[in-house]
């Protein structure tokens, strides 16, 4: 029933109410108040019916200002979905004057204000974050709550250059490059070496590209690479450059970030990284480029982890990885981006650690392969991360337990606490043959029970980190090709990654006072991804590559695929979020909803409501 027209001002309570919300906090005051003016109150009884398809062409749009509006979905389609105070609906249906698709009912004692749609389409030609709100909502709610958690731990940043930056920052003449940045030196294949050195030494700079015709890399040649490659072998300088140069050169293209570079620069041990566009050099970035604002770098703590001789280096260096990663998170730098750097540099302790302790035990390290599983085999480490890994070794089953025991230890003591599960190198069902290895995931495969597999699903994420990583090859092989042509173990499969529902309640609302981020969360698209990625015959790993390879193969939409990637790397964030606050161990992935902000709630329900449309995905393929 109408209760009347409100013709509030500025001043009124409306007003504050409406600026504490998006997108009207971010809008001007008179917009409000235009908005305010149009806008009559209307008030619903418990379960009253507000709009369905059958009310016709949308003429108005709503703004709840108290109770809340359930949208049901037709038979068949994806649960219902919860519209709360401070929410906008139907935006696309207004906007657009046609019908919805849903009907909306009041869930208890309901308060709207609706807003003709000719004055909200004309308030969105006058006011830019209200139009930017309407046409992109979801990609709006992410950014600002991206904002949020970058200013939460800006202040105690050290750093001052975002990894997130494109690398056309580092590119002359770009219009995001400062005003310092000049081309790169570059020289043709056939140039003397003096002419060469003679134009760094005149430019200042420390490295020289050779590139062809075309402009595309073939070599470098640095001041790093002096002493190896023209002082020790005594090169007479009127040799072409070509013979001394670094090649093949790795390159990166324009559109990448500045992480990207940084991890190229750790991979591989090189202090330079060409950047190209079509093929061709037209920047360079450098180390010093990347980090020279920067307490922590990438590439000292890699090189801190590499040359440490004892553990307490190595528990000196895990600390440095997590104040790095707070300080990157910091930076606005992005999940996917966050936890390959962190699962990079554990990587490194952890192949420091293994190589380092089968020395000490008079054990050859490359007979030998170091596994991670879970998290770290999929390249997703969060700040807190426990263990989960294996050994392949060629015999002697107590000599190389007994390392990998010792290496669960060393990691434990550096602050990757023992796997609750016993999923660890020192377990003699962890420390197994090529053979061995080959049995249990044969036994998995085309035996195991399902509580079998759902202990043993983090397995499927093999990955080697240190060693002979040849010795993995054949057994990821085995499990990809045996994995997709055993429906049997796929139907398994399903049922375990179905085991843990996302917390909606009937209504569409997120359920309960908490949620734990990880078992709520982001397990159920790891579950998924390692699901459809077996079944369809993909190799990667980690779960963000998995999706992307099976959209080909499954004949899954593109913009199905991006929802997904887009939900599990918000979880993401938000579980670095809370790690980073300092939460305990036993704290890590929980969040209380009563501590998220508005958007925050807001897009945790759209990604939880995700999550279960990638459930019923499951459901429909697989237990039908």
């Amino acid at each position: 029933m109408k209760t009347g027209t409100p013709t509030p001002s500025p001043g009124t309570p409306f007003d504050a109410e409406l600026a504490a919300h998006a997108p009207f906090a971010q809008m001007s005051a008179a917009h409000r108040r235009r908005f305010l003016e149009a806008a009559e109150e209307l008030r619903f009884a418990p379960d009253e019916l507000v709009l369905d398809p059958a009310t016709g062409a949308v003429t108005h749009l709503y703004y709840v200002r108290q109770g809340g509006v359930c949208g049901e979905q037709r038979l068949g389609a994806a649960g219902p979905f919860a519209i709360e105070p401070g929410e906008l609906f139907p935006v696309s249906a207004a906007l657009g004057g046609r019908a919805v698709t849903v009907s909306y009912k009041a869930r208890g004692d309901t308060v709207c204000l609706r807003v003709p749609a000719a004055v909200a389409r004309t308030l969105a030609a006058d006011s830019a974050p209200f139009a930017d709100f309407v046409n992109r909502r979801m990609l709006q709610l992410l950014e600002l709550s991206q904002r949020a958690l970058h200013e939460r731990f800006a202040s105690s940043a050290v750093a001052e250059q975002s990894l997130e930056a494109p690398l056309a920052r580092f590119v002359h003449g770009s219009p995001q490059a400062g005003l310092a940045r000049r081309a790169p030196l570059a020289v043709p294949p056939g140039t003397p070496l003096a002419q060469a050195l003679q134009a760094m030494h005149a430019q200042r700079v420390g490295s020289v590209l050779v590139t062809d015709e075309a402009g595309a890399a073939l070599g470098i040649l640095t001041r790093h690479d002096m002493l190896d490659r023209v002082v020790l072998p005594r090169r007479e300088l009127s040799v072409p450059i070509a013979e001394v140069m670094s090649a093949p050169v790795h390159t990166l293209d324009v559109e990448q970030r500045a992480h990207d570079a940084a991890l190229l620069m750790s991979r591989e041990g090189v202090r330079h990284v060409p950047i190209t566009e079509r093929g061709r050099v037209v920047g360079i970035v450098s180390e010093r480029d990347l980090f020279a604002l920067q307490r922590l770098s990438l590439r000292q703590l890699g090189g801190a982890i590499d040359g440490a001789t004892d553990l307490a280096t190595l528990q000196e260096a895990a600390a440095d990885i997590r104040r790095f990663a707070t300080q990157l998170l910091a930076q606005g730098v992005q999940a996917r981006a966050l936890t390959e750097l962190i699962s990079h540099l554990n990587d490194r302790l952890a192949a420091r650690c293994y190589t380092l302790l089968a020395t000490q035990r008079g054990l050859d390290p490359m007979q030998g392969c170091w596994l991670a599983f879970g998290s770290e085999g999929r390249g997703e480490q969060t700040i807190a991360t426990d263990q989960d890994n294996g050994l392949i070794h060629p015999g002697d089953p107590a000599a190389w337990m007994a390392l990998g025991a010792a290496v669960n230890d060393a990691l434990d003591a550096c602050g990757y606490p023992l796997c609750q599960g016993g999923v660890m190198a020192g377990r003699p069902e962890c420390c197994l043959t090529v053979q061995g290895w080959h049995e249990r995931f044969a036994h998995w495969i085309e035996h195991g029970a399902p509580q079998d597999l759902l202990n043993a699903s983090i397995f499927f994420d093999l990955r080697p980190v240190a060693g002979n990583r040849a010795l993995a090859e054949p057994l990821q092989r085995f499990v990809t090709e045996r994995a997709a042509a055993t429906p049997r173990f796929l139907k398994q499969m399903a049922v375990n990654a179905l085991e843990h529902r996302p917390p909606l309640a009937w209504h569409g609302g997120i359920a309960g006072d908490a949620i734990d981020l990880k078992l709520q969360g982001t397990a159920i698209f790891v579950e998924a991804a390692r699901l459809l990625a077996l079944a369809a015959g993909v190799d990667a790993t980690g779960t963000r590559q998995r999706l992307h390879g099976i959209a080909a193969p499954l004949a899954i939409p593109a913009a199905e695929i991006s929802a997904w990637i887009s939900g599990f790397e918000y979880l993401q964030l938000m579980r670095l979020g809370v790690q980073a606050g300092g939460a305990a161990p036993a704290q890590a992935n929980r969040i209380e909803l009563a501590s998220l902000n508005e958007i925050d709630r807001r897009v945790l329900r759209e990604t939880l409501r995700v999550a279960r449309r990638l459930q019923q995905r499951l459901e429909l393929d697989y237990l039908r």
